[in-house]
């Protein structure tokens, strides 16, 4: 008896880990939100990390947060380091590309408490005399990473600060 659980437990597990290959080799979580504001108000938000206090519901993930901004003040070439507790750990952000009003690509390194490298894409498009702002996170999705992601959605914890933040900039816009 005690024989075949142990077997059914081991072929289980080898299933799992087997499956866990399977799973797609990169990650894409993205969302959107519809702003009653021109690009022009909403962009300087997301270009100048020292904006992202004001919106950012990361921010207050934890309060005492260590932060340090760098190089250019905005736009391309602008560093945001944090450092903080064990919900928010510890890493770094740098805008690779800036293009005025409609995009905003950032670089974006995890130190601790799992190192990963990642990009987050912001796209504003104008629309009528509103503007669709989109945030995203993508990036490769290494074996461990596809092992969690059997247990844990990743499109669904960060999806939701996305639509937080997207609903903060969208406050503060309108």
């Amino acid at each position: 008896m005690i024989e075949s659980i142990v077997i059914a437990v081991v072929v289980l597990l080898a299933a799992l880990l087997i499956y866990a290959t399977t799973r797609p080799d990169t990650f894409r979580v993205e969302r959107s939100a519809t702003i009653k504001a021109p690009t022009e108000k909403i962009f300087p938000l997301i270009n100048d990390f020292r904006q992202w206090e004001t919106w950012s519901p990361w921010e207050k993930v934890d309060p005492a947060v260590k932060r340090s901004y760098s190089r250019a003040a905005s736009g391309e070439g602008a560093i945001y380091e944090w450092n903080g507790n064990k919900d928010i750990g510890q890493g770094r952000m740098e805008i690779i590309e800036s293009s005025p009003t409609s995009k905003v690509i950032i670089k974006i390194d995890f130190i601790k408490p799992f190192e990963a490298h990642n990009t987050i894409e912001f796209n504003l498009v104008t629309h009528g005399d509103s503007t669709i702002v989109t945030q995203a996170m993508y990036g490769p999705c290494p074996y461990i990473s596809k092992l969690i992601g059997i247990f844990f959605s990743m499109d669904k914890m960060v999806g939701q600060k996305y639509e937080e933040g997207l609903a903060n900039l969208k406050a503060l816009s309108e």
